[in-house]
């Protein structure tokens, strides 16, 4: 059974387009279940996900060594559950991945019998036309070796052979159908020393780029990218930027430029490459009248179900006013019961939709229309400073996310916080300049400044050029007649006279100290 020609064509088409600008109506917005598959009742998934309001499913079909052809009951049980969505106008994807580690398919062999399986799977589901091949092949969870003896990387090799071999393999049985390739962890080590051996996405890519130019090959071997862009941890915001190695859903233009630099000039796109970010997920806390239907312990990081949904919005926000990116699937539709997995879904474990529920449907109905934001996005965090007790607190707002807050003092960061509320203790000093500057994921940054306490000028003759004006102590290092000068009014305060005007002269004393007021910069003296 199948859908008409047109409507599968229609279906890749949609997988694939990248608009000019941005994603926009056009992302695909879904999630990643395979309770329809082991369900008695592939139905009522798909319809807690049309419910919800996603378009796409990703599910998978599992890959062990020996195999050639998906089991017969898993494949019916997959069929079933790509019809259920297909019924409801949810596009379904499938992800073919080995098991686990332990049958990682990485020499001739085992890598044969991988490709014969994939083709298995796109010829018994042709009302499927997106497949992503692998699964965090950068993770020794998916993945091993990672490393050789010399520490250099042989997963991203390996993978390459199958990605391209899958590739042809695919292609030969259907043509029009999309294979996406990657599908990497969003964070790793690179550290062949390591307890666990990972690869972060930005060495893999890079080695991923190595390994295909030296293959000279003249054909591509993915029509897609798939990104996981989980954060560190749940609690923290999707605007987050990494200046290291991860990947997340703030670090687009890295991704992009990796992209670019591992494939362009090749017959595989690079920095054009449709990116489909295939994983992202928010944990949120189990309330108590829930306890009942969910098992086992948290292990992780949560956050309220209210967070839950900021941040959910949020991802959204970014992806759609990020060119390149396709797709943004949510890990999972329904929680999963045991609680050291996944509580990230719009729904508990029992069915019944959480509070974050209908803050995440408007906001999937709201892209759809192109109303959930303005793209691209030009506008700074709105910020506040308030300063009270030997703290600061920053208030920072931002339509699509504030990714992280900064604490200045006399311009130099002496702190960083990327979750509210955003409170920083003060320095314990003399008085100085604080600023707080909050950055969203588009680079934009909006700031807000005070001066805490008397800051002091020192020395015989200077000039204090930059950051604000205000109230000054100068302590005379000699005796003499000293004069201060601004480009507008200042005050001195002498043996109880207050001297007023651009420029101020007098006969100071050496170790007395003085205060002198601004009203503009730059403030010069000279004794």
């Amino acid at each position: 059974m199948g859908l008409p020609k047109a409507v599968a064509i229609a279906a890749t088409a949609a997988f694939l387009a990248v608009p000019a600008a941005v994603a926009g109506p056009n992302l695909r917005i879904g999630a990643v279940e395979d309770t329809a598959i082991w369900s008695e009742s592939p139905s009522a998934e798909m319809d807690r996900a049309k419910l919800a309001g996603f378009d796409t499913i990703r599910m998978t079909a599992q890959w062990t060594t020996g195999a050639t052809q998906v089991p017969y009951d898993q494949m019916r049980r997959l069929q079933l559950a790509a019809i259920a969505a297909s019924a409801r106008g949810i596009q379904p994807v499938v992800s073919i991945y080995n098991q686990g580690s332990s049958w990682t398919p990485a020499d001739d062999t085992t890598r044969a019998q991988f490709v014969q399986f994939a083709v298995d799977v796109v010829r018994n589901l042709p009302w499927v036309t997106t497949f992503i091949v692998g699964n965090e092949p950068n993770s020794n969870l998916y993945w091993q070796p990672q490393f050789d003896a010399a520490g250099g990387d042989v997963a991203a090799v390996a993978y390459e052979q199958l990605l391209a071999a899958t590739y042809d393999a695919i292609k030969a049985e259907r043509p029009g159908v999309t294979v996406v390739g990657g599908a990497l962890d969003s964070h790793g080590a690179d550290d062949p020393a390591a307890r666990r051996l990972t690869h972060s996405p930005t060495a893999f890519i890079q080695d991923l780029g190595a390994a295909y130019r030296a293959s000279g090959r003249s054909a591509p071997i993915m029509d897609v990218f798939d990104e996981h862009v989980y954060a560190d941890n749940s609690t923290l915001p999707p605007s987050m930027p990494h200046a290291g190695t991860a990947i997340a859903a703030a670090d687009y233009g890295k991704l992009v430029s990796l992209l670019g630099k591992a494939f362009d000039g090749t017959a595989q796109r690079g920095s054009t490459l449709p990116i489909l970010y295939g994983e992202f997920g928010v944990e949120a806390a189990i309330p108590a009248a829930k306890a009942g239907v969910y098992t086992g312990s948290e292990t992780a990081k949560t956050v309220d179900e209210a967070t839950q949904a900021a941040y959910y919005v949020q991802a959204l926000k970014l992806a759609l006013c990020q060119p390149n990116v396709i797709g943004l699937l949510n890990f999972h539709v329904t929680d999963e019961s045991n609680l050291a997995g996944w509580q990230s879904g719009p729904f508990y474990a029992d069915g019944t939709p959480k509070s974050s529920f209908q803050a995440i449907h408007d906001a999937i109905a709201y892209a759809r229309a192109g109303t959930l934001t303005h793209c691209p996005d030009q506008v700074a965090p709105t910020v506040t400073l308030q300063v009270s007790n030997g703290t600061a607190t920053v208030g920072a707002t931002d339509d699509v996310g504030v990714g992280q807050v900064q604490l200045l003092v006399n311009g130099k960061v002496a702190d960083v916080d990327y979750t509210a509320p955003y409170e920083f203790p003060l320095p314990k000093r003399a008085g100085y300049v604080l600023q707080a500057r909050a950055l969203d994921a588009a680079g934009n940054v909006g700031t807000a400044s005070t001066v805490v306490g008397v800051r002091t000028l020192s020395g015989a003759r200077g000039t204090l050029a930059a950051g604000p004006a205000g109230t000054f102590s100068w302590k005379a290092p000699r005796t003499g007649t000293v004069t201060f000068s601004a480009p507008r009014s200042l005050q001195v305060n002498v043996g109880g006279w207050r001297l007023i005007g651009s420029q101020v002269r007098f006969a100071a004393k050496r170790g007395v100290t003085y205060q002198v007021a601004v009203a503009a910069l730059p403030l010069s003296w000279k004794s």
